[in-house]
């Protein structure tokens, strides 16, 4: 069987563009984050395996294959709401492990509702990198609480994130771009990551080109706005 053939076609996972956030989901929840079985997700890496970069809303999985190789070391979880698209992420996962041995080791996926549940999978400044990559912006006032960046949900990724650790979000919507900007910008605990290490981080020409989504957008010709900041210390700390 040929490595294309193993891999699994987006056709036959059909799902909605976004699902409501706010929505109850069924599906098993850790109570927290000793009780999430990673080495289930990762096999070949020994002992407790810690998780370092989450990408939120990872969509068809593509800025995780993009970032496996780039970091081999360093473990990689997506976080899905949407189930088929979850699956195809699985799937997809473990189709390029067989035919690229020794490789896609260290990303897995996960179903969950991370504006609901992020604490419940990770300790306290536990992750270095998080990845917003093109969010529904949910253009209706009223539906601005749905948002995965707000000022309230900014307060569960900071405890969850390194000092120091990198929080990127990139939208192809404007008001997006600058609600998440400002949202960031008013917070005490993120700080703009300035221009000099943004040219010079790897992983910021993938936000762009690496999802299905940020792929479209360049087909089209349209603009992407970024906001990329640092967790930083508490002025009172």
């Amino acid at each position: 069987m040929s490595a294309t053939a193993r891999l699994p076609r987006k056709r036959f996972y059909r799902a909605r563009a976004h699902s409501n956030p706010l929505s109850d989901s069924h599906f098993p929840v850790p109570i927290c984050p000793s009780d999430v079985d990673f080495a289930s997700h990762y096999p070949q890496f020994s002992g407790n395996p810690m998780v370092r970069f989450a990408d939120v809303g990872c969509g068809f999985g593509g800025l995780l294959v993009a970032l496996s190789p780039l970091f081999p070391d360093t473990l990689i979880i997506g976080m899905e709401l949407r189930d088929k698209v979850t699956e195809y992420v699985k799937d997809r996962i473990h189709g390029l492990r067989p035919t690229n041995p020794g490789h896609y080791n260290n990303i897995s996926v996960v179903r969950t509702n991370s504006m609901k549940y992020i604490p419940n999978y990770f300790h306290k400044a536990q992750l270095s990198k998080m990845f917003f990559l093109f969010p529904d912006p949910h253009f209706k006032e009223k539906n601005h609480r749905r948002r995965v960046i707000s000022p309230h949900l900014l307060d569960e990724y900071a405890y969850v994130m390194q000092l120091g650790g990198i929080l990127y979000t990139v939208t192809d919507v404007d008001e997006l771009g600058d609600w998440m900007k400002s949202c960031l910008q008013n917070h005490p605990l993120f700080e703009p990551v300035g221009e000099d290490e943004i040219t010079t981080d790897p992983v910021v020409k993938l936000l762009t080109s690496a999802t299905e989504e940020g792929q479209k957008v360049a087909r089209n010709g349209g603009q992407t706005f970024m906001a990329i900041y640092r967790r930083v210390a508490s002025k009172e700390d």
